[in-house]
Order: structure tokens, then sequence, then C-alpha cells
């Protein structure tokens, strides 16, 4: 079982957001992701916001680690990115991070590309375009020269004269059993939240449609989020801002503002359902049980995206302290 951190551009500025690298590979965390946005889920009104490019991030924080795998977690691919640079960003990764690198993918949220111009798609064609991006992605990073006649994308004789030895690897972001089957044919593994609920659906999902492929399952990378602070009371105010991220239409419906999304997030998850979805408590014992359970799910890896708002650098000690030894 891996164990790697979720660092969170939404709400850290780049520069602490490297410093918070540098402390979870000396905690002890096996891989380092980042998110990929352009707009948070809040607004500065109820907490700080942040939004640092990723593929800027992830150069320098390769040059600042040695040795936890490394990569995005997750970038969208259906408008704001181009799949032929996004394959060229992440081979360039391995590069500067040899042996390290990863990508992670998924058809992303209105917040992010209706900014850069895009009609928010149906669910149905967020998946086609997620699913013409993977293939000229995982076609590129295999070494081929790609032309591709796609409805949404399109490649003329593309290729990445700058290839890596190893192939990067490439995650598939999963909320529901459709883009789990498109991972299990087309992605070296699946991501998705650790949710007990909606988990082993997905999981299911991915490993039949692995079969159906004749492929052996990748990785199964279950993310969820966690919260230290002296109380937790304290542990579950400082990631109130994260309540967006748990409603179901901020992912299919063009709902772009961050401050629409806060109180989507206010009004229709209350705190309870909250502290059910995410690991908030001041006892790192309650960190150390939540994860055990999450693990029962089928993951292979953790990801646990670091929201200790107040004092992140204290979080990732408690971690490197208290949790992760006990894990191991």
């Amino acid at each position: 079982m891996s164990h790697w951190i979720a660092l969170a551009h939404e709400r850290f500025p780049p520069d602490d957001l490297l410093r918070q690298a540098v402390e979870a590979e000396q905690a002890g965390f096996d891989g380092i992701c980042c998110s990929d946005h352009l707009a948070p889920w809040w607004t500065d009104e109820t907490a700080p916001t942040n939004s640092g490019s990723a593929w800027v991030w992830l150069g320098a924080a390769a040059h600042a680690t040695d040795h936890a795998k490394l990569g995005s977690g997750v970038t969208a691919i259906v408008h704001r990115y181009n799949p032929v640079v996004v394959a060229q960003n992440a081979a360039t990764l391995e590069f500067l991070a040899p042996g390290r690198a990863f990508l992670g993918v998924g058809s992303g949220e209105a917040m992010n590309e209706m900014p850069a111009g895009m009609e928010w798609p149906s669910p149905a064609e967020q998946l086609a375009r997620t699913e013409e991006a993977l293939i000229i992605i995982t076609r590129l990073l295999r070494g081929e020269t790609v032309d591709f006649d796609g409805r949404y994308f399109k490649a003329k004789g593309a290729v990445l004269y700058s290839l890596p030895r190893r192939r990067v690897p490439v995650y598939l972001s999963a909320f529901h059993e459709g883009a789990a089957e498109l991972a299990g044919h087309l992605a070296d593994g699946v991501w998705t939240l650790g949710d007990p609920q909606q988990a082993p659906k997905i999981v299911a999902a991915y490993r039949e449609a692995c079969e159906q492929a004749k492929r052996e399952p990748g990785e199964i990378i279950l993310q969820s989020v966690f919260s230290v602070a002296d109380s937790d009371d304290a542990a579950l105010e400082q990631a109130r801002e994260w309540k967006g991220t748990l409603v179901d239409e901020h992912y299919t419906d063009p709902v772009a503002d961050p401050r629409e999304i806060y109180r989507h997030g206010e009004s229709e998850v209350s705190d309870s359902q909250f502290t059910k979805q995410i690991i908030a408590s001041s006892d790192p014992e309650k960190h150390v049980k939540r994860i055990r359970m999450l693990e029962k799910l089928g993951a292979t890896t953790m990801v646990l995206m670091n929201v200790s708002g107040d004092d992140p650098h204290a979080a990732i000690r408690v971690y490197g302290e208290s949790v992760l030894p006990e894990l191991r």
C-alpha cells in the first residue's frame, strides 16, 4: 500500500506548497500530487484562495524532492489543455524526476473550463472528450506519431521529441461507472474518492473493464481529505471551504462561480455528512483508523489531501510522526 499526499493549489500559494512537498517527502509520503485548477472552490470572503499553475509548480517540485512519486491529481483534458501539450508536460516531468512522474487526468469541472471559454457540455460529452484526449495522450507517451481526427480533438503528425525511456503511467479519475470502464480500457489505473458507498462500485466497474479488455488491473487510487488541528471542531472548521467538492452538480452542471459553489456546499452538505466523508480530528489514531477503513475498499494507493488551512506544516508533521508509521 502506498500513501501519497495531495497538495491544494486552491488553498495555498505555490511557494508554500513547495515547502509542503519537501516536508511531505521527509515525513514519509510515497508520492506527491497537486490539484490542477484555474479557480478555487470558494471565494476569499470565506477563506484564503489561490490558484497556481500545476505544471510550472511540478517542475519546481521535481527539483525540490528526490524520491517521491510526483504528478497531477488531476489534470482536466476536455478543453483548457490540448492533449498533445498534456502528454508533452508529463514526458518532460519524467526527465526532471526520473522514474517518479505520473499523470492523473479527468473530465474536470465547469469552474475551471468555462472561464477558459468552454460551454460546459453534458456528462456524456465530457466522457467522449475525455476518451479522445486520453487516446492521444497515451499513444504519444508510448512513443507513437499520432494522427487523430476526432469529433473534439485532432492531432496531425504529433510526436514527443523528448521522449523518456520510462513510459509515464496515466491514471483516470472516475466518479461513475462509465469513466471507470474507460480507465479499464485505456489508462494505467483508476482514481476515485474514498467514498464507502461509491468507491466499491467504481472499483468493480474498473476491474470488470480490465477483464473485458484482457488487461491486468493497474493502480486503484482512492482519495480522501484530512485536517489536523488542536480540536476536532477546529479541524472541521478549517476544512469547511471544501464542502463544495461533495456536491455532484459541481461536476456535471455549468456552475463556475466560486461564490455559488461555496453556497451550495454550505446548504447541501451538512456538517455530519461532511465529517463522514473527510478525516478531521485532533487525534492521530482517528486518522489511522479512517485510512485503514478506506484501504479495505480495494485501494492500492491512498491519496490524502492536506486541507489543514491554519497550519498545513504541523499537519504534515503529525502524519510523519504518528500516522504513517502506524499505517505501516
